[in-house]
């Protein structure tokens, strides 16, 4: 199964612990964007919505273009009551919008899962004459706060982790400049969150590689993951740094 269709079998899981983005993130694009009503916005791959009802709370229209059924259905439940909201199931690359434009193209860790050149030359197209791209991504360090566990972490990793497939893509968000955008820079703002044991196998559970381990390695795995945070007071912080690339469409 291809890494972008495996979150599609785990919706709740998905659904429950995924990190979410930071407020000021969404207040800058927000700003950028000019989102509120009358503007509106298309979502690359919402997945269950971790960067979705900041964007619907400004009033806008609100598109998005979701590739897995399951959590294109997850998304439905969720957002039923925004009237702003509205929803597709299919791939972005392909789905028809005819001539629907957006002041908004919303990435939250999806545009690193086609290429660049497909990607953003998509991107460009459905925005209006100064219209936004924003792509957000996120990196979790648990190595600062932590730095005994994370040894203790690292050794699990090197015993059992033994993927059936590995994550290897790269995206460079910069080179949006190549593709026509003009004003692309890059924003960083950190925020931490706090799990236990379970919380923490629960949240690694979600991650594309960790969910192709089989077995015996599976099980030995997420034990020795939960041992570890467990057996630091069962509690593992995470300082996630939170990066978004901004990138305008010239008007």
């Amino acid at each position: 199964m291809e890494f972008r269709r495996i979150f599609d079998t785990i919706p709740d899981q998905f659904d429950r612990w995924r990190p979410r983005y930071c407020a000021q993130a969404f207040a800058d694009i927000a700003q950028e964007a000019h989102l509120g009503p009358g503007a509106a916005a298309l979502e690359i791959g919402p997945g269950t919505g971790q960067a979705t009802e900041p964007i619907l709370r400004t009033g806008c229209d609100y598109l998005g273009v979701e590739l897995g059924e399951h959590l294109a259905a997850r998304m439905r439940e969720k957002f039923a009551g925004y009237p702003n909201f509205s929803l597709v199931c299919g791939d972005f690359l392909e789905q028809d919008l005819g001539a629907e434009r957006f002041d908004l193209v919303l990435s939250a860790a999806t545009i690193q899962w086609m290429d660049e050149k497909d990607a953003f030359p998509r991107c460009y197209a459905l925005l209006k004459p100064g219209g936004v791209l924003a792509m957000l991504r996120l990196t979790p360090d648990y190595r600062t706060p932590n730095p005994a566990l994370y040894d203790r972490i690292q050794e699990v990793y090197a015993a059992h982790f033994r993927p059936r497939e590995v994550y290897t893509r790269r995206f460079v968000y910069e080179n949006a400049a190549q593709y026509g955008f003009v004003g692309v820079e890059t924003r960083e703002y950190v925020h931490s969150r706090v799990l236990d044991a379970e919380g923490c196998v629960a949240y690694l559970g979600t991650h594309c590689d960790h969910i192709t381990l089989e077995e015996p390695d599976r099980t030995a795995f997420f034990e020795g993951i939960r041992r570890a945070v467990c057996e630091a007071g069962d509690r593992i912080e995470y300082r996630d740094r939170v990066r978004l690339t901004l990138a305008r469409r010239p008007r």
